[in-house]
């Protein structure tokens, strides 16, 4: 990558090619205008994979579609220029940039899930582009298709174009955004944040998926991520924004191996996940103030104490107070369904839920205004938990009114302190909640639930969305919060290492039954489920041969059809014929540690060995 862009104009055309100069965007009025993007300037060679990195609000999403002659409503580009293949996009009027868009330029967005149409078929969805530019009939658009399944390692690829969206998982999901994007044979491919929301194991296979289909399609490729690791596995150069302007630009091996800007040191120290600042805790008997015992619960109407649609089956955790258990697993492993049953959204068909050792009624319809109280869950994605049209004070006045009785004077005055607690100044709170940032709408997103006074606090995902920066500002917020207040804290995370460096306690779930519990330090100590140790393994790391190795193996799918017999085992490299796939798994315990820690599996600790 050229750190500038070239003074003179090549006359030679040359396909991929993106030259990108003095690149300005701006927000507002003419003559009230403000800059979101300042005198940006790079160039990609073709076939090479270009990152934009930086925190919330540092302008990557917004250069990365300007190159597809694309700003946000309210904003327009100003200034500079930019040209894909030689042509000038800042140029282009409505009929050519609709030449451009899907056809040369084609984009791959945060959540396939939000992007498809649910009511299409996928194929109808992915053939689109060549159908309206008229590439393709349609005979030949489905064969292309097809054939770009098969190259993406999507199962049974001559027959998925026929399901819907909501039959397949995000994975997917993301891979066939994917194959919409790449269908039309495009120059450019604009990749933002396409595997933020999805857990470890499935990323290690879509982010394979994309490296080999950039690689296979010769496109040049613009790669917008937060995460570090991830961008060590995808980018040749890398370019370091803050506050829309450039920090540094340079190759992959030289940004990160020997960054000189001090922005860019703090990005990839916040990437450590050890650098989360927090004091442990000494190992010592728990005293809840939540206890789950033999929880089941589902989906559907509940028969002899077993939903219609199983999803938890016999799960059982504790949470003292002032105390972070962590839950961790993959889509689809009951930790949000865990988190609803908890909080009374979704029914309890079986065990317990006990708050403080009173049992809490199975569904919401049986709860008092004081349970509800005390359980506040604070949502994953702030902009669809907050009500758009609403002022900060407003929202978290509601909350106050509700539970406390707190109005007028005194209801500012406690805004104005909850602001203060999540570390936002008190002129906040009568701002619109659309005018905040990622991280500023989660802080609000927060503040509303500490409102409440709650004694527990779950959180659900609440920093996948977040860059590593504004993530661990949220996470140390947390952290402090419950140490100061007591509250307690359930963490529902896919990543596993945020929940080894933040919480004291770890569940992780599986196929809805829990096949690992430990106390932090036991946790840190080994040994670990055979389903555990792929999570630990499928972690990204700063290496960039990491994806190529063995280390990110490939997840394998699937649960057995008995439930009764190990969860794990149609995936278990290590799993025992003759007994996994016909017998329960027995639930042991380390020697030596007490209940500290157990694990659902039939090899004993000395065939799985400490990490």
């Amino acid at each position: 990558m050229t750190l500038a862009a070239p003074e003179t104009h090549q006359n030679v055309t040359r396909r991929g090619q993106i030259t990108v100069s003095g690149l300005r965007i701006v927000v507002g009025p003419p003559d009230a205008e403000r800059a979101i993007v300042e005198d940006v300037s790079f160039a990609i060679e073709p076939g090479r994979t270009l990152a934009l990195i930086g925190e919330s609000g540092s302008g990557k999403s917004t250069i990365a579609l300007s190159l597809a002659g694309y700003a946000r409503p309210g904003a327009r580009i100003a200034g500079g220029t930019i040209e894909v293949g030689g042509e000038r996009v800042d140029l282009m009027d409505g009929k050519a940039l609709r030449g451009l868009r899907g056809r040369r330029v084609a984009y791959v967005a945060q959540s396939a899930a939000a992007a498809f149409n649910p009511s299409r078929t996928i194929m109808a969805q992915v053939i689109e582009p060549l159908l309206v530019h008229r590439l393709a009939s349609r005979k030949e658009a489905m064969a292309r298709a097809r054939r770009i399944f098969a190259s993406l390692s999507l199962p049974d690829p001559e027959n998925i174009g026929e399901r819907y969206p909501h039959q397949l998982s995000g994975g997917q999901l993301q891979r066939l955004m994917a194959a919409m994007a790449l269908i039309t044979g495009p120059e450019l491919l604009i990749f933002d944040e396409p595997t933020t929301a999805l857990d470890v194991t499935t990323q290690v296979e879509v982010l394979k998926a994309f490296k080999a289909a950039i690689a296979e399609s010769g496109a040049t490729a613009v790669y917008v991520c937060h995460d570090l690791p991830v961008v060590a596995q995808m980018a040749d150069e890398v370019l370091v924004l803050q506050n829309g302007r450039t920090k540094e630009a340079g190759s992959l091996g030289t940004v990160f191996g020997t960054p000189a800007d001090p922005y860019t040191r703090a990005l990839l120290a916040a990437a450590d996940h050890g650098g989360l600042t927090r004091l442990p805790r000494p190992e010592q008997e728990c005293v809840p103030l939540l206890r789950i015992d033999g929880l089941s619960a589902g989906y559907g109407k509940i028969r002899d104490g077993r939903p219609e649609v199983p999803i938890l089956e016999d799960v059982s955790l504790l949470c003292g107070r002032g105390e972070a258990v962590g839950v961790i697993g993959e889509s689809g492993s009951g930790k949000s369904t865990l988190a609803k049953v908890v909080a009374g959204l979704v029914p309890l068909a079986d065990g317990e839920v006990l708050l403080d050792g009173t049992p809490l009624p199975a569904d919401l319809g049986g709860r008092s205004r004081e349970q509800f109280r005390k359980v506040q869950l604070v949502f994953q994605h702030a902009e669809t938990a907050l009500n758009p049209v609403k002022t900060v004070g407003e929202l978290l006045a509601r909350p106050l009114a509700l539970h406390h009785g707190i109005r007028g004077a005194a209801a500012q005055k406690r805004v104005a302190e909850l602001l203060d607690l999540i570390q936002l100044p008190a002129a906040t709170a009568a701002r619109n909640i659309r005018a905040l940032s990622g991280g500023q709408k989660q802080r609000v997103n927060l503040a509303r639930a500490l409102a409440a006074e709650p004694e527990l606090l779950i959180c659900d995902e609440v920093t996948s969305a977040l860059d590593t920066i504004v993530g661990q500002a949220i996470l140390e917020l947390i952290d402090s919060l419950r140490r100061d207040l007591g509250i307690a804290v359930m963490f529902i995370s896919h990543d596993i290492s945020t929940v080894r460096t933040f919480c004291d306690r770890i569940m992780v779930l599986y196929g809805g039954r829990a096949v690992e519990s430990a106390t932090c330090a036991a946790f840190a100590r080994g040994p670990h489920h055979p389903y555990t140790r792929l999570l630990l393994e499928s972690v990204p790391q700063m290496d960039p041969a990491w994806l190529a190795s063995s280390a990110a193996r490939a997840a394998g799918t699937g649960l057995p059809l008995n439930r009764e017999i190990c969860r794990f085992e149609p995936r278990c490299v290590s799993a025992i014929r003759g007994r996994c796939n016909c017998e329960a798994p027995p639930l042991r315990q380390s020697q030596g540690h007490g209940q500290n820690h157990t694990w659902l599996c039939h090899h004993p600790v000395e065939a799985l060995g400490a990490e």
